[in-house]
């Protein structure tokens, strides 16, 4: 936004120091007069208390004046000084904040001295940096990483055309059905692209949302996949009412189960899903059976693209994105993620987001 330039604030702190100085200054003067003419009651009602008014005047005028003048002078040099010495950590402000308008987020303030308002602004622009660089350097990881997914794809229908084109006597009923899959594989990962899109920009309505229904139709939806892997699903608790899109809490919730049940024992596995109602909260827990994992193993899974070989080997490998996905959701709805592995193996996932009121009780 243009601006047309105007006076600087320290000259204008300036301008106010001297100004009240000044005022400050008349004022005593005032006062000094008024006493010095009230302390001779008699010498002003006598016949010559006039020209010893004179006299008091000339004498007292010349001295209040260049008392002022000594008032305005120190107002504005002391004015001056004590602006800039007060304005100096706005000037770090600022230059932290061009410095960072330039593309350069790692430069931090670090405000010294104790704390102020001027200490409390410098140190939330400096957390605000420290958000915006992780979340830049998100972004680009991101990128990097959802470009290589996508080139693979890519690169693979590339070499499967080559193939027959170069070679006409081969079988393209085999091609043809490798070229499906890779397809597939590309629109899966295009489709959680943008529901990671959508998520991150929160641009949804918010609606009244039962986690309970979304945990069975999950389950039910998943169940064919559950039955052919040997993974038994146990599903328990009460009604849990959430505020929120319910295409990308179902989004939520199938991705859970789907992951429970894909990264599991197999012929021998068990998933526990379960809802319940906290103060002010709900939650969702997604427990399964399966390898053990170290702490730091777990809180890695909901960064994009964390596969395990094991994933990438089955028939219902996904993208990648499935856990990244459900971390995006998630804050976009306020709440939180925690993923934590059981002592046995495998991994208890709880999503806890703020509850909402039935609409009948509103």
């Amino acid at each position: 936004m243009a601006r047309t330039p105007g006076v600087s604030v320290r000259l204008k702190l300036t301008l106010s120091y001297a100004g009240f100085l000044m005022f400050a200054g008349t004022l005593l003067l005032a006062a000094v007069w008024v006493f010095m003419l009230s302390a001779l009651p008699d010498v002003a009602n006598s016949p010559g208390g006039v020209l010893e008014r004179s006299v008091l005047l000339r004498t007292f005028a010349p001295a209040a004046g260049a008392v002022m003048v000594f008032l305005l002078a120190f107002g504005l040099l002391g004015g001056w000084m004590l602006a800039g010495r007060m304005l100096a950590p706005l000037t770090r402000i600022t230059d932290a904040t061009r410095t960072a308008t330039s593309g350069s987020l790692s430069h931090r303030i670090r405000l010294p001295g104790r704390n102020d308002e001027f200490r409390e602004l410098a140190d939330a622009f400096d957390a605000m940096l420290a958000r915006l660089e992780a979340h830049v350097a998100e972004q680009q990881r991101f990128a990097a990483n959802a470009s290589h997914e996508l080139r693979t794809p890519l690169a693979v229908s590339r070499t499967l055309l080559d193939l027959a084109r170069t070679d006409p006597q081969r079988d393209t009923g085999d091609i043809i059905d490798r070229l499906h899959v890779v397809n597939t594989r590309a629109i899966d990962l295009t489709e959680a692209l943008l529901v990671l899109s959508r998520a991150d920009q929160r641009s949804f309505t918010r609606e009244y949302v039962d986690l309970s229904l979304l945990a069975e139709e999950a389950t039910e939806t998943l169940l064919p996949l559950a039955e052919k892997r040997g993974v038994t699903i146990e599903t328990t608790g009460d009604i849990t009412p959430a505020a929120g899109s319910q295409a990308l809490l179902l989004q939520l919730t199938t991705n859970l189960v789907h992951n429970a049940i894909v990264h599991n024992l197999p012929g021998q596995g068990t998933v526990w899903v379960h809802t319940g109602v906290r103060p002010g909260t709900v939650e969702l827990t997604v427990e399964n059976t399966g390898k053990k994992l170290t702490p730091r193993q777990a809180s890695t899974l909901t960064e994009p693209f964390q596969r395990g070989t094991e994933r990438i080997s089955t028939d219902h490998a996904g993208v990648g994105l499935g856990l990244a996905i459900v971390k995006t959701i998630t804050r976009a709805h306020d709440g939180t993620l925690t993923l934590a592995p059981r002592p046995a193996g495998g991994i208890r996932v709880a999503v806890e987001l703020p509850a909402a009121a039935r609409p009948a009780e509103r």
